[in-house]
């Protein structure tokens, strides 16, 4: 069961995402119906540790297995989407792919979830031209953290 609470207008949610960088790239996501772009990743399950959770993720969404290297922020961010107030915790963690063989695609590609979700990657540097969420990921990939940093993000609207 996924750890997302729903309250009238509101949602309570907690996710996890993956930082994946290869040749200064990024990889990043959206639901094909979307506009907006955000990392790959989802809900974290009940009893679930979140470092197992991003693992899990990317495991069903892009069939590969990776690896942990750390957590680079912890986010409380609070938006709408859909006409719903979302008031979510995020943990963004950098992962490496075990698998030497996955390679980026120059253009979109789906998932093993077939084509609900679109991936692309994009160079790190043309990232403050992408609609993405939460917006500090544009800015803050270019020099990722030493340590994991708190962040709080809020009042925008998908």
């Amino acid at each position: 069961m996924d750890t997302t609470f729903y309250i009238e207008k509101a949602v309570f949610n907690y996710r996890v995402a993956a930082v994946m960088i290869v040749d200064n790239h990024v990889l990043i996501h959206k639901q094909v119906k979307d506009e907006h772009w955000a990392l790959p990743g989802g809900r974290v399950e009940l009893l679930e540790d979140s470092q197992t959770s991003v693992v899990r993720e990317v495991k069903e969404e892009l069939g590969i297995d990776v690896k942990v290297e750390k957590l680079l922020w912890f986010t409380e961010n609070i938006f709408d989407y859909n006409n719903k107030n979302y008031h979510e915790i995020g943990l963004y963690f950098q992962v490496s792919p075990l698998n030497i063989s996955f390679n980026f695609h120059k253009e979109e590609f789906y998932g093993e979830e077939g084509e609900q979700l679109v991936y692309q990657w994009v160079p790190i540097s043309s990232l403050e031209k992408i609609k993405l969420y939460p917006e500090f990921i544009r800015t803050s990939l270019s020099e990722l953290p030493e340590a994991p940093q708190h962040l709080i993000v809020h009042n925008y609207s998908i």
